[in-house]
């Protein structure tokens, strides 16, 4: 509901500033205008505490790998790469000339593929943390005395 807010109020002060009459006007330049402003959250949140306010929720940080905090960098690497959850299937949806069923199953099956590429990594970590250095940590599991502790591996 926050990013909701923040994408309403971002997109409002887009159409206000420059006048948008209909959704076709500027329609590419407000869709870059949203997107740096899910890049801003995201790196902000998780390069000041690892968190946002769903991770807060879920009580779940993102880390480097040596548990250290993540930077602003790695942030923005880790966002651009979980953007490979849904682009290449799209993408390719695209290039192919999709219609009906198959603009939605080619997009499926990249989630579904990527989904599963937690099973290439032994920590059980998505590959976009793999490859931008940073994981996902449980912080219920860190607050449990020692003795108490699952450990996965």
């Amino acid at each position: 509901m926050l990013l909701f807010g923040i994408l309403f109020i971002s997109g409002w002060i887009f159409s206000t500033l420059l006048q948008q009459r209909n959704a076709l006007y500027l329609r590419h330049a407000q869709q870059v205008w949203l997107f740096i402003v899910l890049t801003l959250y995201f790196v902000w949140c998780w390069s000041h505490g690892g968190q946002t306010l769903a991770m807060k929720t879920w009580r779940i940080q993102l880390v480097n790998r040596d548990g250290s905090p993540v930077n602003a960098v790695r942030a923005t690497v880790r966002f651009l790469l979980s953007w490979c959850w849904f682009l290449p299937g799209l993408a390719l949806a695209w290039a192919l000339d999709a219609h009906t069923w198959m603009l939605i199953l080619i997009p499926a099956a990249n989630f579904i593929l990527w989904a599963f590429a937690i099973y290439l990594d032994p920590q059980r970590q998505f590959l976009h943390d793999r490859i931008a250095g940073t994981k996902l940590v449980d912080m219920a599991e860190i607050a449990k005395p020692v003795g108490k502790r699952k450990w996965y591996h």
